[in-house]
Parts: structure tokens; sequence; C-alpha cells
């Protein structure tokens, strides 16, 4: 019955609107008779869904969603074993003759790398070079197997070692205070606790589906917090390059300290030490420099790092650096794989928010990266599978004693660059690490860890040029770079775990800053209102003539205002926080423009209740388009209901226009009926509110011709 009296409404409606047309066209426009008449027809959101045949969606109860998710067959469990397990869906595809040549160059070079930087990155968390090596292994065999990126090289990390080594060194200072403990043991078990807790919390993301979590942690944020980063691990190798003793500080400004220990003890470095550093930085910028300039004509980048520590080694036997000149170096290496143990986890409580930093830093580092290359070479990675891989590349990598791993970019740029195909290429860099575990490790035991600092800071370059975004964001969005510098400075004040913490909140403070900072947008109103409005961001539009468009007054010389009506738009979310200051400012825009800008007629209850049936007067109509309004909480929804209903006895008509679904049914659900349902009118566009308005004039306004084009 109730679809019967809709369809007769509207049937009415278009007869009548049909009618008008074809006068209208003839004698105020020029267009032709035969001119399509729903172009102009006023259709709210009841007789769209009537004519537009909207199906109705029932939400499934919870024991129906259980049942969906649970439910078993052939298909639903081979699609499962092959999303859980993306290897099996590539690998008896592989074609040995498209594929093998270029993921065997691919895995040599990058394993050649993973050597030094395995070592350099050990050193960054206070362990021994081996365990950088055993992170080089186990983590690319899971990936392997779980990783949906082809390009992606998985390792060891210098800011994941950099946030690692800031919660280690505490361990070296606790030592220091108490008797003769082994430190470095200590340093081991912490790092593998840190690891195996890392990983746990990303299956945890993994299961509560948290493959998007990485987005909060935005570009700005991520850019300011690895600069910082990157200076304090300048600051770290400082007394490795010089041989200065120093001791590593926790607490507020330990760079800057650290960085006094080093100045204070100028006196007392090593002429060994500085002079090793100078010729590895020599060699390695020099070898960099080359590499930039020629690599239009080498094949394969050469591996400066490397041939750096095989000359170091050899010159550190020949010469006797270590007995002679005191220059430090790496010490035992052990043959061999350990087995695995489970970590104990009995610092679980004291590793959680170091733990859940380098889990999100880690993964959202892999999940941007991975997104470059998926799409650049087209094909696609799944986010949340990545999630799942790391997590245990992390597990099972703590129980072989490895420390938190992600990917690197210089090693992936490399791999890129060597035509890699498939993940393939991350196998054999396993193998060539699992070689050098068991054969020749033991031969870089004495390689001096000036070398290794040297790589780690000439490495550093990319992370230093991040600060040529300082100019770029004072030109495009300055609110984003006091999110830069502000990460930088709480990231260099308060270390690498509390400072990141700091920079995400403050972040998150700047996005509710911009959503307070919105204001409505006036889309028309005249401009004498505009030179009185106190707000500098607001948007004057008119309509254009002959179509319904409307564009903003100041840039369209033909675009005019409509008399009798204010149309309202708010480009972002409103909810609790800002809701009281929309609508207050709807509330004075409103009373301000219904003097300034009368219709010039009085609608009786008679004219109006034709087409709304409300009997209060209207001599102005307020439209708010909601088409940019993503989601309003309760408080908001309750907000703007006593607006409509406040503005209806001012003898204003509220109109939504543009309303989203989720906001409908919001509205539904809110219990937008009875009272609330007398004062609004849902239209799906601003256009088709408007035309509605005008029909309930005693007379049509010659500002809106009801001919318009759609644009």
């Amino acid at each position: 019955m109730f679809l019967d009296v809709i369809h007769s409404n509207v049937a009415d409606t278009w007869g009548e609107k049909r009618n008008t047309l074809q006068m209208d066209s003839v004698d105020q426009s020029g267009f032709p008779h035969n001119r399509p008449p729903y172009q102009a027809v006023a259709v709210d959101e009841a007789q769209l869904d009537v004519l537009g045949q909207r199906l109705e969606q029932r939400p499934l109860s919870f024991l129906e969603r259980v049942k969906t998710q649970c439910c078993c067959s052939g298909a639903r469990l081979k699609s499962l074993l092959l999303g859980l397990f993306p290897v099996l869906s590539w690998l008896p595809r592989y074609s040995i003759r498209e594929n093998a040549v270029g993921d065997l160059v691919s895995g040599i070079s990058v394993g050649i790398i993973q050597l030094p930087q395995g070592m350099a990155n050990a050193m960054l968390v206070g362990v021994p070079p081996v365990f950088g090596l055993y992170s080089s292994l186990y983590p690319l065999i899971v990936y392997f197997i779980f990783g949906t990126s082809r390009h992606l090289s998985i390792g060891t990390f210098a800011i994941l070692a950099i946030m690692i080594g800031s919660v280690t060194a505490k361990v070296e200072l606790l030592d220091n205070a108490v008797e003769q403990i082994d430190v470095e043991a200590a340093k081991v078990n912490v790092a593998v606790q840190l690891t195996f807790l890392c990983g746990l919390i990303q299956l945890l993301m993994y299961l509560l589906r948290g493959g998007g979590v990485g987005r909060w942690l935005s570009d700005p944020v991520i850019r300011g917090y690895t600069t910082a980063a990157g200076l304090h691990v300048m600051v770290l190798q400082l007394p490795l390059m010089t041989g200065i003793p120093a001791q590593r500080h926790t607490g507020l400004l330990p760079s800057v300290w650290t960085l006094n220990d080093v100045l204070h003890g100028v006196t007392s470095a090593v002429p060994g030490a500085l002079s090793v550093s100078s010729v590895s930085m020599v060699i390695l910028i020099g070898g960099k420099i080359l590499n930039e300039r020629f690599k239009n004509k080498l094949p394969v980048a050469i591996p400066w790092e490397l041939i750096l520590i095989v000359m170091g080694t050899i010159l550190s036997v020949q010469m006797d650096l270590v007995g002679q000149h005191k220059v430090q170096v790496v010490g035992h290496i052990p043959s061999g794989l350990s087995p695995p143990v489970l970590p104990s986890l009995s610092q679980a409580r004291e590793l959680f928010l170091p733990a859940l930093s380098v889990a999100l830093v880690g993964f959202s580092f892999l999940s941007a990266l991975g997104s470059v290359f998926a799409n650049k070479h087209g094909y696609h990675v799944d986010s949340s599978q990545d999630l799942l891989a790391l997590g245990l590349c992390n597990t099972v990598g703590g129980m072989f004693q490895c420390f938190a791993v992600s990917c690197s970019f210089s090693r992936s740029m490399v791999q890129e660059s060597t035509s890699v195909k498939s993940q393939m290429a991350g196998l054999l860099s396993a193998l060539m690490m699992l070689t050098i575990l068991l054969k020749i490790g033991q031969l870089f035991e004495q390689l001096p860890k000036a070398v290794l600092a040297v790589i780690i800071v000439v490495n550093l370059q990319g992370l230093m040029a991040q600060f040529k975004d300082l100019c770029l964001l004072w030109k495009c969005d300055r609110l984003d770079l006091v999110v830069w510098v502000a990460s930088l400075i709480s990231t260099l004040v308060f270390n690498l775990d509390l400072g990141l913490a700091v920079a995400v909140i403050f972040s998150l403070l700047t996005l509710i800053y911009r959503t307070q900072r919105q204001v409505c947008t006036l889309i028309y109103i005249p401009l004498s209102i505009l030179s009185s409005s106190s707000s500098s961001s607001t948007v004057v539009l008119g309509r254009i003539p002959g179509t319904d468009c409307y564009r903003d007054v100041l840039l369209y010389t033909k675009a005019k205002p409509v008399a009798g009506v204010t149309i309202l738009s708010y480009p972002s979310p409103i909810y609790f926080a800002n809701s009281q200051l929309v609508f207050t400012q709807i509330r004075q825009t409103v009373s301000r423009d219904h003097k300034k800008n009368p219709a010039g007629v009085h609608t009786s209850s008679s004219s109006s209740s034709s087409s709304s049936g409300h009997t209060w007067r209207h001599t102005h109509c307020m439209v708010l388009d909601l088409s940019s309004v993503t989601f309003m909480d309760s408080v908001a929804m309750l907000a703007l209901f006593k607006v409509a209903e406040d503005l209806d006895v001012q003898g204003v008509r509220v109109f939504l226009a543009g309303c989203p679904e989720r906001i409908l049914s919001q509205l539904q659900t809110q219990g937008c009926k009875a009272d609330s349902l007398s004062t609004l009118c849902l239209f799906p566009s601003v256009h088709h509110a408007v035309l509605r308005w005008l029909s309930t004039l005693p007379r049509p306004l010659e500002e809106i011709k009801p001919d318009a084009t759609e644009c």
C-alpha cells in the first residue's frame, strides 16, 4: 500500500513537472519541447528508493556470521591454504627458463650485502655480530613461505636495530652498577625477548585484522622519526670510530650526553681507530660515487661494503691492529647454528611498549615499501598476509636468537635493479648466509669495529637527505611540517621508544585540530555576508545559469546566489568534539542569512502542505550538504535533530542532501522518525533539494529554471 502511494505521488509530481517543463522550455529558456523532463524533477530519498528499486539489506546476526565464516568446502579449504601459504600458489608454476637467471643474480648480490649489514646492525643492537648473521638467515626462509611481495628483502633493518639497541643499553647501565655479570649474554636475552614479543604482537594484530594499522603512522611522523634515529646512530658510532670510551645513556637527551662524553674524551682518541675510520670512509664514499656515476654501465653495483670488510680483515691480521694499535675488533664468531629455544618472556611487562613500537614501525615500512613495488610492477600484495609473515619471522627468529627484522630499502632496491622475479632470490641469500655461518664465519673475527661503524654512518646518507622535506612541507602543508619537526625533536629528547609514542600522539592531535578547524562552507549566500564572516576559509558558491553546477562566485562571474536559500557544506566528520562548534556556526549563519537573503514570499500552510505536510510558515530554506561527511556519532545526530527543530520553529525549512549510505542508516537507527522526520527531508543531491523548495513557493523564482542540465 505504501509503495502504491509513493508511486502515485511520484507519477503526479512527474506529470506536473513535465507540463511545467514544456511551458518553461519555450517561454523562459528557449529550450526545445522534447527536452528530457526527469532532469528537473525534485526527488527525495524515499521516492528514489522506489524508483531505483532499492534492495533491503538485513544485517547478519552473530550466529549467521559465525556460520558463514566456519562453513567448509573443498574450494574454501584450498583458498585458505593458498592464502596462508602463498608459496604454494607460485612455486608450482615457477619457470626456470624465465626466472632463474634474475633470481640467481639477485640472490647472490643481496646475500653479499646481507653480510656487512647484518654484522653492522648487530652492533647497533649491542649484541655480537654473529646474531646479525642469524637474523639474515631464518627470517628469509619464513618470508619465502608466507610472504607475498616479490621484491622485498627481509632481514636486519637499521631503524629497528637502533630501537632495540636503545633498550639493550639499559642492561649495560644496570650491570655497571652491580657485580660482574655477563653483560653480553644479558643483552642477547633482552633482544631475543623483545623480538619474540614483537612477533606475538604482530600475530595478534593479524588475528584482529589489523593489516591497515600502519596507516596511523603518517609519513611526516615516520620520516621525522627516522631522521632523528639516524642522528642518534651517527652519534653512537663516534666512540667506535675514534676509540674514545663513552657510556651509553638513556632517558632524556641520550644522544647529547653521548656526544658530550666524546667531546670531553677527545684527547684519549686512538690514532689507529681514527686512521682505519678515515681510510674506510674515503674508500666507501668514493666507491658509492663511482657506482652512482657509472650505474648505467654497470650490470650490478660494486659491493664496496664487502670489499671494505675483506680489506679491513686482511690488514687487521697483517698489521696486528689489536696488539700494536689497540683497535677494537669483532672478536669470536662461533661456527654452526644455535638450537631453537623458547624465550622466557620474564621481562615482558617492561619490554611491551618497546616491542609495540618495533612491531608498528617494522610493519609500516614493510607495508609501504611492498605497496610501492607492487604498484610499480603490476602485481598485488596482501598487507594482512605480510603482517602474518612478519610476525612469524620475528617469533620463529626469536627462538633462534635473532633480533627483530623488517624489509631493507637498500637491499630491496638492489633486488629490483637485478631483475628479481620472486622470493626465490631471498632463499638463495639465506643459503649464502648458511654457508658463511657454517664455513667461513671465523675468518671475520679480526675485522675492526671501526669499519662496521663507517659502513653504518655512510649508509645513513639517505636518512639525512630527509631534511629536504622541510622545504617541501613548508610550501605544501605547514601543519605536516610541525608534525615532522615534533617527531624529530621528541625522538631526540625522549629516545626512540618513548619518542615515537609522543610523535604519534601529537600527530593524532593535529588530526583532531584539522577537524576542529574546518568551518562550514557556505554554498549560496550573498557577498555581503561573506564580508561580515570571520572565517577566512568560507567559500561562496553560486549556480551557473542553465546548469545544476555550483561554483565559487569569486572564480566564476556567472555564478549567482539563490534567493531564500542557504546551503551549507561541511567537509569533515562531525562528532562529539566538534559538533557544538559546527552546529553553532550553522545557527548563526542561517539566522544572519534569513534576514539578508529572504525568499521574497511567505508560504502558507496550505501552499506547503501539498508537498511537505507542515503546518508552520517557512520563509527560508537551509540545505545541509553531507556528501563529504564520512560519519556522525550519536552526539552529532542529536545535535542535528535539535538544530532542525529549532530552525523549523523560526520558519526555516531544513533539507539534508547527499547523505552517504552510512549516515542514512544512522538516521534510521537513531530514531529519525515522527518529529524529526517532520522537519527533515532527505534528497540525493543539493539540486533536488533546491527544486523541492522552489516547488513549495507560490510562484517559481527566475534565479533557477527547472530545465537545468545534468553536470
